[in-house]
């Protein structure tokens, strides 16, 4: 299983709509991917683990895929689409990585 992370780096200047990407933004991304996208994530930001103090992200998401093939092929044809959709929402420059996942703590545990 791969899972591209998306991250939105927190800064006192931020401006996120979570509920533009939660019900439009990662909605699109999901129709377009069909299913390549597995499913997905959506963290926000609360604090970081010092009491009261500001996040290291004010958002993430998170799209599981069967395998990078699988990403690119899903993402690729619409990368343009879902950039230009950014405005729509924050105005964070968001930071991607593309993990595999190696233990899901969800599943049985068993093969």
């Amino acid at each position: 299983m791969i899972k591209l992370s998306v991250m939105y780096p927190y800064s006192p200047e931020a401006r996120f709509d979570h509920d533009y990407y939660r019900d439009v933004h990662m909605a699109l991304l999901k129709e377009r991917m069909g299913d390549y996208c597995k499913f997905y994530t959506i963290d926000k930001g609360l604090g970081g683990v010092t009491p009261g103090s500001a996040p290291v992200y004010i958002a993430m998401c998170h799209v599981y895929c069967e395998s990078v093939e699988a990403l690119m092929t899903g993402i690729g044809p619409h990368a343009a689409e879902l950039a230009a959709d950014i405005v729509n929402f924050t105005n964070v420059t968001p930071v991607q990585q593309v993990s595999e996942v190696v233990f899901d703590a969800g599943s049985s545990g068993t093969s």
